[in-house]
């Protein structure tokens, strides 16, 4: 089969008709989120009693598994819903709406505005273009491989990210981080992550052994979130186990394209910190669900920008504990 080639216009075309999809999403989620609060609704849980899903993740990915389907019937589809149900099929190199119709579905039955539509696109598998859009902040982010990402706030003009140029960092200790507990509760999963956060946040001088005493940590409850909170500037990095591609992919290119560095567990971060391919997300990093993706840094007298990633990545890894997603 013959692979479309995807040129730089073909891409702009396909950022914008997935972005008047992401708010037409949108406008599903609040009438969602305004049903769910004035008089309850159907919530279900997959995992377990954490891993919750209501009738507007299923209603969301249909209506964006179908509008896709009209506009470019032969793209290939990956939903967290779908795949969820048993549709679960291969990545290929064609292109591939990679989709989280809701992420943050905890934070949207509980009305914590930070919840969005997270839609990516992999071509020969690789992340190439991603839109995050949380309408309850009506804050949408774009980006496409090679051509910059952005963030457009209501209907203002699209503001070029990061917002503020790259600045330093000189170490853990100097570092806003984004974790998520997960929906993993097992009791090694969560001492694993408990002793991590610790380690993080606590300051060995006052007896925690390895402690980096970071300004802090933070958990907006959605992977897409983080990925655009970093993007911007406002976390300078985000970790977590346990996410799907759909989380990620959209946030992987508006990250990169602002600057930040993403891989995978710590094994594939050795393997590719010296080389050329550092930071290039492999369909194995991609697929792999576990990452850690690092702000835009300036370059300093003596180091680069992209060998600071690297060193407070290493840093990282050497202060937390790493466990297998359920």
């Amino acid at each position: 089969m013959t692979i479309p080639e995807l040129s730089a216009s073909d891409l702009q075309n396909i950022l914008h008709f997935t972005t008047q999809l992401a708010r037409e999403a949108g406008d599903l989620m609040l009438e969602g989120s305004k049903e769910i609060q004035r008089a309850g609704s159907s919530v279900d849980e997959k995992l377990n009693a954490v891993d919750l899903v209501t009738k507007y993740d299923v209603a969301v990915e249909e209506l964006v598994k179908k509008k896709i389907a009209i506009k470019y019937p032969d793209f290939k589809f990956v939903g967290e819903e779908s795949y969820s149900k048993g549709a679960r099929p291969p990545l290929t190199d064609e292109p591939t709406y990679c989709v989280d119709p809701i992420d943050g579905t905890t934070n949207f039955v509980h009305g914590f505005p930070y919840a969005c539509i997270s839609l990516g696109l992999i071509y020969k598998r690789r992340p190439v273009l991603g839109v995050i859009y949380n309408p309850f902040l009506d804050h949408l982010y774009s980006g496409i491989k090679g051509q910059g990402s952005y963030l457009t706030r209501s209907n203002a003009e699209p503001v070029k990210l990061p917002l503020a140029p790259a600045r330093s960092l000189p170490s853990l200790q100097k570092a806003l981080i984004g974790v998520e507990w997960g929906s993993d509760r097992r009791k090694h999963t969560i001492d694993a992550k408990a002793g991590s956060f610790s380690r993080l946040a606590g300051d060995a001088a006052g007896g925690i052994l390895g402690g980096k005493n970071a300004h802090s940590l933070r958990s907006l409850g959605s992977a897409a979130m983080n990925y655009a909170m970093v993007a911007q500037g406002g976390l300078d990095l985000y970790w977590e186990i346990g996410c799907w591609p759909w989380d990620v992919c959209a946030g992987i290119v508006i990250a990169e394209e602002a600057g930040g560095i993403v891989t995978g567990s710590k094994s594939a971060f050795s393997a590719s910190a010296d080389g050329d391919n550092f930071g290039d997300v492999t369909e194995d990093i991609l697929t792999g669900r576990k990452y850690i993706v690092v702000r835009a840094i300036a370059d300093t007298p003596g180091e680069t920008g992209r060998e600071a990633q690297a060193r407070i990545i290493r840093e990282f890894y050497e202060t937390v504990e790493e466990v297998e997603p359920l």
